[in-house]
Protein backbone atom coordinates (compact mmCIF):
# COMPACT_ATOMS: atom_id res chain seq x y z
CA UNK A 1 0.00 0.00 0.00
CA UNK A 2 1.38 3.57 -0.77
CA UNK A 3 2.27 5.80 0.69
CA UNK A 4 -0.57 8.49 -0.48
CA UNK A 5 -3.17 5.53 0.57
CA UNK A 6 -2.06 5.23 3.74
CA UNK A 7 -2.52 9.25 4.45
CA UNK A 8 -5.96 8.83 2.43
CA UNK A 9 -7.16 6.20 5.01
CA UNK A 10 -5.87 7.79 7.51
CA UNK A 11 -7.54 10.94 7.18
CA UNK A 12 -10.81 9.66 6.89
CA UNK A 13 -9.76 7.76 9.98
CA UNK A 14 -9.79 10.78 11.81
CA UNK A 15 -13.21 11.94 10.38
CA UNK A 16 -14.89 9.01 11.15
CA UNK A 17 -13.39 9.21 15.24
CA UNK A 18 -14.20 13.08 15.16
CA UNK A 19 -17.47 12.28 13.82
CA UNK A 20 -18.39 9.35 16.43
CA UNK A 21 -16.85 12.11 19.33
CA UNK A 22 -19.27 14.33 17.98
CA UNK A 23 -22.36 12.37 18.11
CA UNK A 24 -21.74 10.68 21.40
CA UNK A 25 -21.72 14.38 22.78
CA UNK A 26 -25.03 14.98 21.44
CA UNK A 27 -26.11 11.84 22.24
CA UNK A 28 -27.08 9.91 25.17
CA UNK A 29 -27.52 6.47 25.17
CA UNK A 30 -31.02 4.71 27.45
CA UNK A 31 -31.49 1.68 28.33
CA UNK A 32 -34.50 -0.44 26.85
CA UNK A 33 -37.58 -0.98 29.36
CA UNK A 34 -38.96 -3.98 28.16
CA UNK A 35 -43.20 -4.83 29.69
CA UNK A 36 -43.45 -8.37 30.25
CA UNK A 37 -46.77 -7.89 31.97
CA UNK A 38 -48.09 -6.95 28.43
CA UNK A 39 -47.27 -10.63 27.06
CA UNK A 40 -50.83 -12.00 28.72
CA UNK A 41 -52.61 -9.55 27.71
CA UNK A 42 -51.71 -10.03 23.95
CA UNK A 43 -49.81 -6.93 23.49
CA UNK A 44 -46.68 -8.22 22.01
CA UNK A 45 -44.67 -8.00 18.90
CA UNK A 46 -45.08 -10.05 15.58
CA UNK A 47 -43.17 -12.77 17.00
CA UNK A 48 -44.92 -13.12 20.44
CA UNK A 49 -42.29 -10.90 22.64
CA UNK A 50 -42.90 -8.20 24.98
CA UNK A 51 -43.04 -4.52 23.47
CA UNK A 52 -40.75 -2.27 24.65
CA UNK A 53 -39.34 1.29 25.17
CA UNK A 54 -36.23 3.63 25.85
CA UNK A 55 -37.21 6.06 28.45
CA UNK A 56 -34.83 9.20 29.69
CA UNK A 57 -36.47 11.07 32.74
CA UNK A 58 -37.41 14.43 32.87
CA UNK A 59 -35.78 16.82 35.48
CA UNK A 60 -35.97 20.46 36.59
CA UNK A 61 -38.94 22.09 35.56
CA UNK A 62 -39.60 19.37 33.09
CA UNK A 63 -40.68 16.76 35.94
CA UNK A 64 -44.07 16.47 34.82
CA UNK A 65 -43.62 17.17 30.81
CA UNK A 66 -43.51 13.93 28.52
CA UNK A 67 -42.42 14.16 25.19
CA UNK A 68 -43.52 9.76 23.54
CA UNK A 69 -41.91 9.57 20.40
CA UNK A 70 -43.13 6.17 18.10
CA UNK A 71 -40.40 4.30 16.49
CA UNK A 72 -40.43 3.97 12.43
CA UNK A 73 -40.05 1.59 9.96
CA UNK A 74 -42.45 1.19 7.34
CA UNK A 75 -45.25 -1.79 7.35
CA UNK A 76 -45.85 -5.51 6.36
CA UNK A 77 -48.77 -6.46 4.20
CA UNK A 78 -48.93 -10.05 4.00
CA UNK A 79 -47.98 -13.22 5.83
CA UNK A 80 -44.56 -13.00 3.82
CA UNK A 81 -43.24 -9.37 4.40
CA UNK A 82 -44.25 -10.08 8.17
CA UNK A 83 -42.22 -12.88 8.17
CA UNK A 84 -39.40 -11.26 6.70
CA UNK A 85 -39.67 -8.51 9.77
CA UNK A 86 -40.76 -11.59 12.56
CA UNK A 87 -37.03 -12.16 13.24
CA UNK A 88 -35.12 -8.72 13.62
CA UNK A 89 -35.61 -5.53 15.19
CA UNK A 90 -38.85 -4.36 13.39
CA UNK A 91 -40.78 -7.45 14.38
CA UNK A 92 -39.18 -8.90 17.91
CA UNK A 93 -38.13 -7.04 20.73
CA UNK A 94 -35.76 -9.83 21.29
CA UNK A 95 -33.60 -8.14 18.68
CA UNK A 96 -33.40 -4.84 20.13
CA UNK A 97 -30.26 -3.12 20.83
CA UNK A 98 -30.13 -3.08 24.90
CA UNK A 99 -29.34 0.63 24.54
CA UNK A 100 -30.52 3.82 22.02
CA UNK A 101 -28.90 6.80 20.82
CA UNK A 102 -31.02 9.62 22.08
CA UNK A 103 -30.38 13.22 19.84
CA UNK A 104 -32.56 15.72 18.22
CA UNK A 105 -36.11 15.48 19.99
CA UNK A 106 -35.03 13.53 22.33
CA UNK A 107 -31.58 14.91 24.01
CA UNK A 108 -30.88 16.35 27.38
CA UNK A 109 -28.93 19.03 26.64
CA UNK A 110 -30.50 22.81 26.00
CA UNK A 111 -28.18 23.81 23.51
CA UNK A 112 -29.40 21.44 21.36
CA UNK A 113 -33.18 20.67 22.35
CA UNK A 114 -34.34 24.03 23.74
CA UNK A 115 -37.96 23.51 24.29
CA UNK A 116 -37.88 20.03 25.77
CA UNK A 117 -34.94 18.75 26.87
CA UNK A 118 -35.31 18.20 30.64
CA UNK A 119 -38.58 16.72 29.64
CA UNK A 120 -39.63 13.09 30.54
CA UNK A 121 -38.53 11.11 27.08
CA UNK A 122 -39.23 8.05 25.82
CA UNK A 123 -38.59 6.55 22.48
CA UNK A 124 -41.76 3.68 21.76
CA UNK A 125 -39.98 0.83 19.64
CA UNK A 126 -41.81 -0.38 16.26
CA UNK A 127 -42.39 -4.25 16.00
CA UNK A 128 -45.77 -5.04 14.99
CA UNK A 129 -45.76 -3.32 11.41
CA UNK A 130 -49.17 -1.73 10.78
CA UNK A 131 -48.36 2.01 13.14
CA UNK A 132 -49.83 0.56 16.01
CA UNK A 133 -53.17 -0.15 14.10
CA UNK A 134 -53.46 -4.27 13.90
CA UNK A 135 -55.39 -6.15 16.14
CA UNK A 136 -56.42 -10.11 15.21
CA UNK A 137 -57.12 -12.46 17.92
CA UNK A 138 -56.36 -15.64 16.24
CA UNK A 139 -52.57 -16.31 15.93
CA UNK A 140 -51.33 -18.91 12.65
CA UNK A 141 -49.72 -22.24 14.19
CA UNK A 142 -47.45 -22.13 11.39
CA UNK A 143 -46.54 -18.62 10.89
CA UNK A 144 -46.67 -17.93 14.62
CA UNK A 145 -46.98 -13.96 13.73
CA UNK A 146 -49.28 -11.92 15.89
CA UNK A 147 -51.00 -8.62 14.60
CA UNK A 148 -51.26 -6.71 17.76
CA UNK A 149 -50.43 -3.21 17.07
CA UNK A 150 -53.38 -1.35 18.63
CA UNK A 151 -52.88 -3.58 21.76
CA UNK A 152 -48.86 -2.38 22.27
CA UNK A 153 -49.76 0.98 22.17
CA UNK A 154 -52.44 0.88 24.60
CA UNK A 155 -50.18 -1.57 26.81
CA UNK A 156 -47.07 1.18 26.34
CA UNK A 157 -49.53 3.73 27.56
CA UNK A 158 -50.54 2.40 30.83
CA UNK A 159 -47.16 1.49 31.67
CA UNK A 160 -46.29 5.17 31.12
CA UNK A 161 -49.25 6.42 32.89
CA UNK A 162 -48.17 4.38 36.05
CA UNK A 163 -44.79 5.79 35.39
CA UNK A 164 -45.76 9.43 35.86
CA UNK A 165 -47.73 10.20 32.91
CA UNK A 166 -50.91 10.31 34.42
CA UNK A 167 -49.63 13.47 36.04
CA UNK A 168 -48.45 15.52 32.99
CA UNK A 169 -48.70 19.37 32.57
CA UNK A 170 -47.33 18.73 28.81
CA UNK A 171 -47.35 15.98 26.80
CA UNK A 172 -46.64 15.48 23.08
CA UNK A 173 -46.92 11.98 20.77
CA UNK A 174 -44.50 12.67 17.69
CA UNK A 175 -43.03 10.16 15.85
CA UNK A 176 -41.14 9.87 12.73
CA UNK A 177 -41.99 7.85 9.33
CA UNK A 178 -44.51 4.74 10.00
CA UNK A 179 -43.93 6.56 13.43
CA UNK A 180 -45.08 10.26 12.25
CA UNK A 181 -48.19 8.45 10.58
CA UNK A 182 -48.97 6.51 14.31
CA UNK A 183 -48.70 10.19 16.20
CA UNK A 184 -51.43 10.87 13.30
CA UNK A 185 -53.75 8.25 13.48
CA UNK A 186 -53.55 8.16 17.40
CA UNK A 187 -53.55 11.49 18.38
CA UNK A 188 -56.83 11.63 19.90
CA UNK A 189 -56.91 9.00 21.64
CA UNK A 190 -53.50 10.25 23.39
CA UNK A 191 -55.13 13.01 24.31
CA UNK A 192 -57.96 11.23 25.83
CA UNK A 193 -55.91 9.14 28.02
CA UNK A 194 -54.37 11.90 29.78
CA UNK A 195 -56.03 14.18 32.49
CA UNK A 196 -58.29 16.94 31.53
CA UNK A 197 -55.97 19.90 32.36
CA UNK A 198 -52.89 18.32 30.33
CA UNK A 199 -52.26 20.49 27.25
CA UNK A 200 -51.65 17.94 24.87
CA UNK A 201 -50.02 18.55 21.04
CA UNK A 202 -49.05 15.72 18.36
CA UNK A 203 -45.71 16.34 15.73
CA UNK A 204 -45.56 14.32 12.86
CA UNK A 205 -42.63 13.75 10.98
CA UNK A 206 -42.24 12.68 7.59
CA UNK A 207 -45.95 10.79 8.32
CA UNK A 208 -47.54 12.66 5.83
CA UNK A 209 -47.55 10.11 3.40
CA UNK A 210 -49.55 10.32 0.40
CA UNK A 211 -51.84 8.71 -2.13
CA UNK A 212 -51.07 8.97 -5.73
CA UNK A 213 -50.38 7.34 -9.14
CA UNK A 214 -46.38 5.92 -9.21
CA UNK A 215 -44.13 6.84 -12.26
CA UNK A 216 -45.73 3.82 -14.39
CA UNK A 217 -49.83 5.34 -13.11
CA UNK A 218 -50.60 2.42 -11.09
CA UNK A 219 -52.23 3.43 -7.70
CA UNK A 220 -49.35 1.24 -5.82
CA UNK A 221 -49.26 2.88 -2.26
CA UNK A 222 -53.04 2.39 -1.80
CA UNK A 223 -53.19 -0.83 -2.64
CA UNK A 224 -50.07 -1.77 -0.33
CA UNK A 225 -51.86 -0.01 2.52
CA UNK A 226 -55.44 -1.65 1.44
CA UNK A 227 -53.23 -4.88 2.55
CA UNK A 228 -51.80 -3.63 5.52
CA UNK A 229 -54.95 -3.23 6.64
CA UNK A 230 -56.83 -6.06 5.81
CA UNK A 231 -53.48 -8.31 6.85
CA UNK A 232 -53.69 -6.82 10.70
CA UNK A 233 -57.09 -6.19 11.04
CA UNK A 234 -56.90 -2.17 11.60
CA UNK A 235 -59.81 -1.24 10.65
CA UNK A 236 -61.55 -0.77 14.01
CA UNK A 237 -58.64 0.70 15.54
CA UNK A 238 -58.29 3.65 12.72
CA UNK A 239 -60.12 7.21 13.59
CA UNK A 240 -64.23 6.87 13.00
CA UNK A 241 -64.34 10.19 11.90
CA UNK A 242 -62.73 8.63 8.93
CA UNK A 243 -64.33 5.02 8.46
CA UNK A 244 -67.68 5.88 8.38
CA UNK A 245 -66.95 8.07 5.67
CA UNK A 246 -64.83 5.71 3.16
CA UNK A 247 -62.96 2.76 3.08
CA UNK A 248 -60.75 1.69 5.82
CA UNK A 249 -57.58 1.16 4.35
CA UNK A 250 -58.04 5.11 3.08
CA UNK A 251 -57.79 6.14 6.52
CA UNK A 252 -54.38 4.95 6.63
CA UNK A 253 -53.39 8.30 4.86
CA UNK A 254 -53.10 11.19 6.24
CA UNK A 255 -54.72 13.27 4.21
CA UNK A 256 -58.33 11.33 4.55
CA UNK A 257 -58.10 11.20 7.95
CA UNK A 258 -56.25 14.79 9.85
CA UNK A 259 -58.76 17.13 8.57
CA UNK A 260 -61.16 15.91 11.67
CA UNK A 261 -58.41 15.55 14.50
CA UNK A 262 -59.40 17.80 17.12
CA UNK A 263 -55.93 17.76 19.02
CA UNK A 264 -53.28 20.65 17.71
CA UNK A 265 -51.18 18.73 15.22
CA UNK A 266 -47.64 19.89 13.79
CA UNK A 267 -47.06 18.55 10.39
CA UNK A 268 -43.14 18.52 9.62
CA UNK A 269 -42.36 16.89 6.20
CA UNK A 270 -39.91 17.24 2.71
CA UNK A 271 -41.79 18.12 -0.02
CA UNK A 272 -39.86 15.67 -1.63
CA UNK A 273 -39.84 13.19 0.83
CA UNK A 274 -36.80 11.04 -0.24
CA UNK A 275 -38.19 7.63 1.12
CA UNK A 276 -41.59 8.64 -0.61
CA UNK A 277 -40.01 9.41 -4.02
CA UNK A 278 -38.00 5.96 -3.17
CA UNK A 279 -41.24 3.85 -2.60
CA UNK A 280 -44.44 5.59 -3.90
CA UNK A 281 -43.93 7.81 -6.74
CA UNK A 282 -40.94 5.65 -8.28
CA UNK A 283 -41.29 2.07 -6.60
CA UNK A 284 -39.14 -1.00 -8.01
CA UNK A 285 -42.38 -2.25 -9.24
CA UNK A 286 -42.82 0.57 -11.32
CA UNK A 287 -39.70 0.95 -13.00
CA UNK A 288 -38.52 -2.88 -14.12
CA UNK A 289 -35.43 -1.04 -15.99
CA UNK A 290 -34.01 0.60 -12.96
CA UNK A 291 -34.24 4.12 -14.58
CA UNK A 292 -34.47 5.95 -11.53
CA UNK A 293 -32.05 4.19 -9.40
CA UNK A 294 -29.28 6.86 -9.31
CA UNK A 295 -31.92 8.98 -8.81
CA UNK A 296 -33.60 7.66 -6.03
CA UNK A 297 -30.23 7.26 -4.82
CA UNK A 298 -28.97 10.78 -4.71
CA UNK A 299 -31.34 13.99 -6.44
CA UNK A 300 -28.40 15.70 -7.69
CA UNK A 301 -28.48 12.09 -10.45
CA UNK A 302 -31.84 13.32 -11.23
CA UNK A 303 -32.19 13.87 -15.30
CA UNK A 304 -34.30 17.09 -16.13
CA UNK A 305 -37.29 15.20 -16.98
CA UNK A 306 -37.64 13.18 -13.70
CA UNK A 307 -37.11 15.99 -11.99
CA UNK A 308 -39.61 17.13 -13.94
CA UNK A 309 -41.74 14.47 -12.50
CA UNK A 310 -40.97 14.72 -8.95
CA UNK A 311 -41.89 18.54 -9.30
CA UNK A 312 -45.39 17.00 -10.17
CA UNK A 313 -44.95 14.88 -6.87
CA UNK A 314 -44.42 18.34 -4.45
CA UNK A 315 -47.84 19.81 -6.32
CA UNK A 316 -49.40 16.16 -5.24
CA UNK A 317 -47.85 16.54 -2.05
CA UNK A 318 -49.05 20.00 -1.55
CA UNK A 319 -52.41 19.32 -2.71
CA UNK A 320 -53.42 16.78 -0.51
CA UNK A 321 -52.12 18.92 2.56
CA UNK A 322 -54.05 22.04 1.36
CA UNK A 323 -57.19 19.37 1.28
CA UNK A 324 -57.17 19.47 4.77
CA UNK A 325 -58.18 23.27 5.08
CA UNK A 326 -57.05 25.76 7.09
CA UNK A 327 -56.63 25.45 11.01
CA UNK A 328 -55.22 27.92 13.63
CA UNK A 329 -54.26 24.73 15.43
CA UNK A 330 -52.20 23.43 13.26
CA UNK A 331 -49.03 23.79 12.36
CA UNK A 332 -47.02 22.81 9.09
CA UNK A 333 -42.82 22.90 8.67
CA UNK A 334 -42.85 21.71 4.66
CA UNK A 335 -39.46 22.23 3.16
CA UNK A 336 -38.00 21.14 -0.20
CA UNK A 337 -35.36 18.80 0.73
CA UNK A 338 -34.99 15.39 -0.67
CA UNK A 339 -35.00 14.28 3.05
CA UNK A 340 -36.96 12.06 5.24
CA UNK A 341 -37.57 12.10 9.18
CA UNK A 342 -35.93 15.63 10.21
CA UNK A 343 -35.99 15.67 14.17
CA UNK A 344 -34.43 12.64 15.43
CA UNK A 345 -30.58 14.07 14.53
CA UNK A 346 -29.19 17.56 15.99
CA UNK A 347 -28.10 18.34 12.51
CA UNK A 348 -31.51 18.83 10.80
CA UNK A 349 -33.38 19.15 14.22
CA UNK A 350 -31.19 22.15 16.25
CA UNK A 351 -27.70 22.80 14.82
CA UNK A 352 -26.20 25.91 13.22
CA UNK A 353 -26.77 24.58 9.58
CA UNK A 354 -30.37 23.12 10.35
CA UNK A 355 -32.93 23.62 7.61
CA UNK A 356 -34.40 26.82 8.15
CA UNK A 357 -37.63 27.97 7.06
CA UNK A 358 -38.38 31.82 7.54
CA UNK A 359 -34.66 31.92 9.45
CA UNK A 360 -36.48 29.22 11.51
CA UNK A 361 -35.22 25.57 12.78
CA UNK A 362 -37.86 22.89 12.99
CA UNK A 363 -36.72 22.74 16.55
CA UNK A 364 -37.43 26.60 17.09
CA UNK A 365 -40.78 26.40 14.54
CA UNK A 366 -42.22 23.58 16.69
CA UNK A 367 -41.45 24.81 20.09
CA UNK A 368 -43.08 28.22 19.43
CA UNK A 369 -46.22 26.16 17.99
CA UNK A 370 -46.44 24.37 21.42
CA UNK A 371 -46.01 26.76 23.69
CA UNK A 372 -48.10 29.05 21.42
CA UNK A 373 -45.39 32.24 21.24
CA UNK A 374 -45.63 31.97 17.49
CA UNK A 375 -47.97 29.98 15.03
CA UNK A 376 -45.72 28.43 12.59
CA UNK A 377 -47.41 27.42 9.27
CA UNK A 378 -44.69 28.03 6.25
CA UNK A 379 -43.93 25.87 3.15
CA UNK A 380 -40.97 26.27 0.68
CA UNK A 381 -39.91 27.27 -3.13
CA UNK A 382 -39.38 24.17 -5.17
CA UNK A 383 -36.38 22.29 -5.20
CA UNK A 384 -33.29 23.34 -5.70
CA UNK A 385 -33.97 27.15 -4.42
CA UNK A 386 -33.53 26.14 -0.47
CA UNK A 387 -29.23 25.94 0.58
CA UNK A 388 -30.30 25.05 4.14
CA UNK A 389 -31.37 21.47 3.42
CA UNK A 390 -29.84 18.27 4.08
CA UNK A 391 -30.40 16.21 0.91
CA UNK A 392 -30.73 12.70 1.53
CA UNK A 393 -28.14 10.32 -0.20
CA UNK A 394 -28.86 6.87 0.15
CA UNK A 395 -26.59 3.72 0.31
CA UNK A 396 -27.17 2.21 -3.26
CA UNK A 397 -27.14 -1.29 -1.22
CA UNK A 398 -29.74 0.15 1.19
CA UNK A 399 -33.27 -2.08 0.40
CA UNK A 400 -36.37 -0.47 0.30
CA UNK A 401 -38.95 -0.60 2.99
CA UNK A 402 -42.28 -2.15 0.67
Amino acid sequence: MDRVMIGELRKWLHILVYMLIVLRTQSIYVNITYIQSAVAKGAVCLDGSPPAYHLSRGFGAGINNWLVHIEGGGWCNNVTTCLARKNNRLGSSKQMVKQLAFSGILNNKAQFNPDFYNWNRVKVRYCDGASFTGDVEAVNPATKLHYRGARIFIAVMEDLLAKGMKNAENAILSGCSAGGLTAILHCDSFKALLPMGTKVKCFSDAGFFINTKDVSGAQHIEAFFHDVVTTHGSAKNLPLSCTLKMKPSLCFFPQYVAKQIRTPLFIINAAYDSWQIKNILAPGVADPHGLWHNCKTDIVKCSATQLQTMQGFRLEFLKALNGLGFSMSRGYFINSCFAHCQTEMTETWFSSDSPKLNNKTIAKAVGDWFYDRNAFQKGDCPYPCDKTCHNRIFDPQEHTLI
